[in-house]
């Protein structure tokens, strides 16, 4: 019988749900635990290893001797090692030096460390995720909201590339420095969440994150898990929700990560039909194996649990999903119903779900999912995949090919900002307008648009208008909010100096403007997942390029109508509208204060003879290029 340790961390219930595939705190079991035994302070470590020869523990504490510390496989055949090695701390570093099979020595980095070293050696550090947090109220109030009929514009930031510092250019801001300067930007714009592109370890700065070899530590770039903790608290306490991108997509190649672990395919398929990326070049995991389902539910539970975090943008579902992704016939195999669903994948997927809604009430999973699989936001116990949203690809793309078109090239082009009409209440959908479209030589969001500088101004303030007064939640790039010219740099801060520059400090006012709107009025957030909560009043005028419609809240006693004339002429526009007129223009897009040409919106006559199909109607005057926001200010009306 192999040695077991007495003072091991886990009990045969640990054992049987990692095996099983649903042990969703494994954090708590492996990697390295400051622990007294024998009135002996010391660190216990514990590694899945289970094709390994010998495991031992490595770093400056040996000389990086192998076989001086080593751990030892529990008798059960969990694959588990472990072991105590007195007089270690926090801040020490190690590696796990693990013998194959076939001899070789491998020196690997813990899977469950809290941090990692900076430097070319990537040590694993010994640390905690012990703070003391001060957003009870913040927690205690989450879970009690309606995510579906509440506000959400979620700023999405790089870390390292929103500001750097100003002693130098290339130096990033810490976690700390950065709650100094995002909390009280995001507070002051009206956003409501912010999405923090990847934060857990990557080697690799090109990567932006998604390729994670610390799964379960936070980036040290930017300081210890502590700075981490003290940003996302901060945010809290100012009533800013957090989003974490996280990735169970994919795992990099790395000699001391994830990939042949222990000498063997541990962690990803072996197949490489199913286990190698051809397009990121990185190993895909293996939903179907139970310890890993464990491994990787763990680590959103992690998230949730010790970091606080509100919610989980899942990045590259569709590649999860789908055996067949970025690869041509014959390089991928059918699932056993013959399609090419990931059937362990999206098995993997709902169980992460009902997981994590169930521990954590009030958080929010969003999947980052190109293609029409049916049912991702539906419940899994309705056969769903249990998304609480999902990123809408198509209104992105179709907004964006209208908004680039010439104007008077609009009206063939009219249906791209109409169909996304036909399915929005298939799903529930968020918008994004993401670090994806301004990368690679798609080039910035107002280098979309057409014409002039006012023109392609006036373009942008109409685009945001009509995002954030379409039903679903709003996700926004970082300096999309004020015109960042060039295309995004990850090596580099934004050009915060344009600011300087009326027509990009209007436009920054805007996107604080419609934040704010979108935040008061309920009836552009609330029932957005509800065919009751949106109606078109005008979808067809493709020769003017003009759209109206209308939002209403849950109980329909609030509308708004946005109106938006997509050609840069002024128009007198004949609406109808129930009885009454009762309507006020709440924002214009076109305004000076905005960097707007000034033409006012305003209603300009109004008379109770019918049309488009409604008793009554109103001329309203549009400016060019322009979106206008109005608001029902009198009794509640309704249209059949």
């Amino acid at each position: 019988m192999e040695r077991v340790l007495p003072h091991s961390l886990f009990t045969d219930a640990d054992i049987y749900l990692f095996r099983e595939g649903k042990h969703y705190r494994l954090y708590e079991k492996f990697g390295a635990h400051t622990i007294e035994k024998n009135s002996n302070k010391g660190v216990y470590f514990a590694v899945w290893a289970p094709n390994a020869e010998a495991v031992s523990v490595i770093g400056d504490f040996n000389h990086w001797g192998s076989g001086l510390h080593k751990l030892y496989p529990r008798w059960d055949g969990s694959g588990i090692w472990e072991g105590f090695i007195e007089g270690l701390g926090w801040g020490d570093i190690y590696k796990y030096a693990i013998r194959t099979a076939t001899g070789v020595l491998l020196e690997k980095g813990d899977p469950f460390a809290l941090s990692w070293e900076q430097h070319v050696q990537a040590s694993s550090v010994i640390s905690t995720t012990w703070f003391e947090w001060q957003d009870q109220d913040w927690l205690a109030s989450r879970q009690n909201k309606d995510i579906y009929n509440t506000p959400l514009s979620i700023y999405e930031v790089h870390l390292a590339s929103w500001m750097r510092g100003t002693d130098h250019p290339e130096r990033f801001l810490s976690y700390r420095e950065m709650a100094e300067r995002l909390v009280p930007y995001l507070k002051e714009m009206n956003f409501t969440h912010v999405e923090l592109m990847p934060v857990m370890e990557y080697p690799y700065n090109p990567s932006w994150g998604y390729q994670v070899t610390g799964f379960y530590a936070a980036t040290s770039r930017f300081g210890a898990p502590q700075d981490l903790m003290y940003l996302i608290n901060e945010l809290h306490r100012n009533g800013i929700g957090v989003i974490l991108d996280w990735v169970p997509a994919h795992f990099p190649g790395d000699a001391n990560g994830l990939h042949f672990f222990d000498g063997t395919f541990l962690y990803e398929h072996e197949d490489p039909r199913k286990g190698f990326h051809p397009e990121w070049k990185s190993h895909i995991f293996n939903y179907g194996r139970p310890e890993v389902k464990s491994f990787l539910i763990s680590n959103a539970m992690f998230w949730l649990d010790r970091y606080h975090a509100d919610g989980l943008r899942v990045d590259a579902v569709t590649s999860m999903l789908h055996l067949d992704y970025a690869r041509n016939e014959g390089e991928w195999e059918p699932n056993a119903e013959g399609g090419n669903v990931n059937l362990e994948a999206k098995k993997f997927l709902q169980d992460f779900n009902v997981a994590v809604y169930k521990e954590f009430p009030g958080i929010l999973t969003v999947a980052e999912e190109s293609s029409d699989f049916p049912m991702l936001t539906k419940p899994v116990h309705e056969g769903g995949v249990g998304f609480g949203m999902k990123w809408m690809m198509g209104w992105m793309h179709d907004t964006l090919k209208y908004f680039k078109e010439e104007p008077i090239h609009r009206k063939y082009h009219h249906n791209k900002l109409t169909f996304a009409s036909m399915y929005v209440n298939k799903e529930n959908y968020m918008m994004p307008l993401s670090h994806d479209e301004v990368v690679h030589g798609k080039s910035s969001l107002i280098y979309k648009m057409p014409g002039d500088e006012w023109q392609k101004f006036a373009n942008l303030r109409a685009l945001y208008t009509y995002m954030f007064t379409q039903p679903g939640a709003k996700l926004l790039f970082m300096g999309n909010e004020f015109a960042q010219t060039n295309e995004w740099n990850f090596a580099q801060s934004l050009d915060w100096h344009l600011l300087k520059y009326p027509i990009h400090k209007g436009l920054q006012q805007y996107v604080k403007a419609l934040n704010a709107l979108y935040s008061t009025e309920e009836s552009l957030y609330q029932n957005q997942y509800k065919p009751d909560g949106f109606e078109w009043v005008e979808a067809n005028d493709a020769e003017n390029s003009v759209f109206i419609y209308l939002r209403k809240n849950s109980n329909q006693s609030q509308i708004t109508m946005t109106v938006l004339n997509l050609t840069p002429r002024v128009l007198d526009y004949k609406i109808g509208v129930d009885e009454g007129t009762n309507w006020q223009v709440i924002l214009n897009s076109d305004e000076k204060k905005f960097g707007g040409s000034g033409v006012m919106a305003e209603i300009i006559d109004e008379e109770d003879d019918e049309w488009m199909y409604r008793p009554n109607n109103i001329v309203l005057r549009l400016p060019p290029l322009a979106g206008v926001i109005l608001k029902h200010c009198g009794p509640p009306v309704a249209h059949v």
